[in-house]
Formats: structure tokens, C-alpha cells, sequence
């Protein structure tokens, strides 16, 4: 090409077919031959060329990109929602891009400004406590929306996820029928699924007539194992005789567990412990931890199918969508009676 970028047009031109039967070739691949589509990609790899989505964009008013909005692309959790997005979403002709919001309702508004100036065919964000602003961005905005990691009655559009409340109920009530009377919670970062936890705690104790306020210690800090140990330290500290926490979610779990086995506290016989979200690294602690799977790969593969059936104009079966939980009972919370 002498130096100088590849056209659309250059490619049509060396590949002997029409410029529009190389837009379909990229946009459309199952419309065009085989033995067309071979040729027009050894072009394209002989030249090259890189598609313009902003000129496509200005040909058919979308860009074939699915914008994703999470709190964070370090969490384990959102890894692995965005893993099942890339399962489905490589083997269609959609770009993903991510963006992280860093739990800011400010920023989340900012990058739907962002996404929504870009065209794209589809948006998937998380959560359903979105700003005012950011709520208005989507309520107008000009292409599909899924939102994900809750359940709600009033959706933007679609939604995919589950209940923190129901869930953390479960689990809270699991550690009293294993006989813990004490059940204290853990809490970091204190975003809205996390106090959705908390309520969820707190339902179940006082349903038991054994909620104690004093048993409650959070933070703002995020998330980590280190913060684990810190937080049951500062529990303990305060003796109130607590004989089990829940958790909101596995990184304090597991941090309780070698806060525990620092200060020679027998779990299960004198301590109980239970997470959320059920990471890998439950069932193989020592002793194995209970904690609330979430379908979190699921969660993703589900959201991006529903957004493209509606890119594309198929019929949606299910726009709400409750993956539900499921209790993952481990030695970590055995009754004191049969864990003798």
C-alpha cells in the first residue's frame, strides 16, 4: 500500500468483490461464501486493514460494540461475570469494551455519557442503583440495556441476577440452625449490595429474637483478606461473646479463618464462619468454608445472549431474570454436637 492506510474500498478493489460485500463480510460473515470471505480476509491480513467503527457508525447509526460498566475489573466476582460475557460474545461478530466505575455513581455517569456519544448496539451495567442522571442516560438512551448482579422490580430494560438479601438471609439463618447465638457481620466497602446483605442479616436475627447492633462491624476500606483478620480482631476486641460471623463476602471469610487460627480459636467447635459468593479458594481452605454461590459466569453468558436477541430483533423469552443462590454448607459452620 506505498505507506499508506488501507480503504475499505482497497480492499474491495484487491479482493475483486463490490466495497459492500466487504462491510458484510465484517458485519454479516454468515451472509457471504465461504470462498469470499477467505479471500476478502487474506486482503485484509495482506493490507493490513483495521475497520473504522466511527465511519460505520455514521453509515448505520450503531457501532457493533457492547459496552460493559463494572465497579471493578480486579474483584474476582467481576471477573468472572465478564468471563462468561467473553464466552458468548467472541464467538459473535460484537466488540466488548469494559469500563470500571471504581464504585462512583459520578463516574458511572460520566462513562455512559461516553458509551452513549459512541453508538453502541447494547450496554450491560451493574447493579440497579444507578443515579438519577445515570438512570435518565439509559431510560433514553438508543439501544438495548441489561442490567446485572440484582433483582428488582422496576428495570430499565432487562436484567439478569439475584437476591443479596435472600441470600445473605440463608446464610445467616443457616448459622443459627447450626446452633450459633452469637452471629456477628463483617462488612467492607458498603456499596448497595453489601448493605443489601446486611438487611439481610439483620432480618433474619431479629426473626430470631437475637439481633445485637454491637455485633455489626464495617468499613468503607475494600475488600481484602489482611482486612479479614483486622475487622474479627476488632470484633473481638469488643467481647461481646460472639461465636460466628457472616461475612459479606469470601475475602473476610478467609481472613477470619487465619485471624482464628492465629489466636488458637477451633473453628467450627467454638467459632463458625461463613462468606459470600463462594470463590474458589472456600472449598479448599482448611477447614472448607461456607459461603452463598452466586452463578456469577452464568450471570454474564445470560446477560450478553439477551442483550444481542434484542440487537438483533429477536423475541426476548425472559427480559427478568433470577439465577437464584444456592447454600454451600462446609465444615466451617458445623453443628458443635456433630463436629465433635
Amino acid at each position: 500500500m506505498n505507506g499508506k492506510r488501507a480503504k475499505l474500498s482497497d480492499v474491495a478493489r484487491a479482493a475483486g468483490v463490490s466495497a459492500a460485500t466487504v462491510s458484510r463480510a465484517l458485519r454479516k460473515p454468515e451472509v457471504v461464501s465461504s470462498a469470499v470471505r477467505e479471500r476478502i480476509q487474506q486482503v485484509i491480513e495482506e493490507f493490513g486493514y483495521v475497520a473504522n467503527p466511527a465511519a460505520r457508525a455514521l453509515a448505520s447509526a450503531r457501532t457493533d460494540v457492547i459496552g460493559i460498566l463494572v465497579p471493578s475489573l480486579t474483584n474476582n466476582v467481576f471477573a468472572d461475570v465478564l468471563r462468561g460475557i467473553y464466552t458468548v460474545a467472541e464467538t459473535r461478530r460484537y466488540e466488548v469494551q469494559l469500563a470500571n466505575t471504581r464504585y462512583s455513581t459520578l463516574e458511572e455517569e460520566n462513562l455512559l455519557r461516553v458509551f452513549l456519544s459512541q453508538k453502541p448496539a447494547g450496554l450491560i451495567v451493574t447493579g440497579i442503583d444507578q443515579s438519577p442522571a445515570s438512570r435518565a442516560l439509559l431510560k433514553n438512551a438508543d439501544c438495548p440495556i441489561v442490567q446485572i448482579m440484582e433483582t428488582g422490580d422496576e428495570p430499565i430494560e432487562m436484567i439478569v441476577g439475584f437476591s443479596h438479601r435472600q441470600g445473605a438471609y440463608q446464610a445467616t439463618q443457616h448459622l443459627i440452625c447450626q446452633g450459633y447465638s452469637r452471629v456477628a457481620f463483617l462488612g467492607a466497602r458498603m456499596d448497595q449490595r453489601t448493605q443489601r446483605r446486611l438487611d439481610g442479616y439483620s432480618d433474619a436475627l431479629r426473626t430470631a429474637g437475637l439481633f445485637d447492633e454491637r455485633l455489626i462491624v464495617t468499613t468503607p476500606r475494600a475488600s481484602t483478606v489482611t482486612l479479614g483478620c483486622e475487622l474479627l480482631a476488632k470484633l473481638l476486641d469488643k467481647d461481646l461473646g460472639a461465636d460466628a460471623v457472616f461475612c459479606n463476602n469470601d475475602d473476610l471469610a478467609l481472613g477470619v479463618l487465619f485471624e482464628c487460627q492465629r489466636r488458637r480459636i477451633d473453628v467450627p467447635h467454638e467459632f463458625g464462619i461463613c462468606g459470600f459468593n463462594d470463590l474458589e479458594m472456600m472449598a479448599v481452605a482448611n477447614p472448607p468454608i461456607t459461603s452463598i454461590r452466586t452463578y456469577r459466569q452464568e450471570m454474564g453468558e445470560r446477560a450478553v445472549r439477551m442483550l444481542i436477541d434484542r440487537i438483533e430483533g429477536n423475541p426476548v423469552v425472559q427480559a427478568q431474570v433470577d439465577l437464584g443462590f444456592e447454600l454451600i454448607a462446609r465444615e466451617s459452620t458445623r453443628k458443635r454436637s456433630q463436629a465433635s
